[in-house]
């Protein structure tokens, strides 16, 4: 682990943190949620090994990276304009892109916004699925799957101490099962 880099890249109005190994061509890595760039240190060091470059950032409002104290400064808009900003600043045109649950919707959404910047894409546990025309994702998610679906419990804004300990109530269960 003492091998991957670690630096903090100015990117759309905002500092992040960003994980990094090896020469050759680049896989962005694209966490979920709630992950960190470590998610991803076993990929990272195989893939370097193999000739690539790994590239692993705390995605906005993650770890190291600075979190915006506003709700609407989080939209996928927002988060692929980090990514966008972060190639940029990494002189890359195109990556391969690999993402996992909450980092797959924005592995989805990058590729349809800037496609022209993917080489390939591959995405874990989540499929896409387009927006409902007439039904917010959340009220959908809500319908489905309850008011107890992870992303449901986190939609109300009842201070952070309230949120932490929820989630990790929330996790210490999963853990159990």
């Amino acid at each position: 682990m003492e091998k991957i880099q670690h630096n903090n890249i100015k990117v759309n109005g905002i500092n992040m943190h960003v994980a990094e190994i090896g020469e050759g061509p680049a896989v962005l890595f694209v966490h979920g949620f709630p992950e960190l760039w470590y998610t991803w240190r076993h990929q990272m060091l195989f893939i370097a090994s193999k000739g690539y470059r790994a590239i692993a950032p705390d995605l906005r409002g993650f770890g190291d990276t600075e979190a915006p104290p506003s709700a609407t400064s989080y939209t996928a808009f927002h988060i692929v304009g980090d990514l966008v900003c972060l190639l940029d600043s990494l002189g890359l045109d195109k990556v391969y892109l690999v993402g996992h649950d909450w980092g797959a919707i924005i592995a989805w959404h990058l590729c349809m916004f800037r496609p022209e910047r993917i080489k390939a894409l591959v995405n874990m546990s989540v499929v896409y699925k387009s927006r409902h025309p007439s039904v917010k994702p959340v009220e959908l998610m809500r319908q489905i799957y309850g008011d107890d679906f992870y992303v449901c419990r986190f939609q109300v804004n009842v201070g952070s101490t309230t949120v932490i300990t929820k989630l990790f109530s929330f996790i210490s269960i999963i853990i159990m099962i």
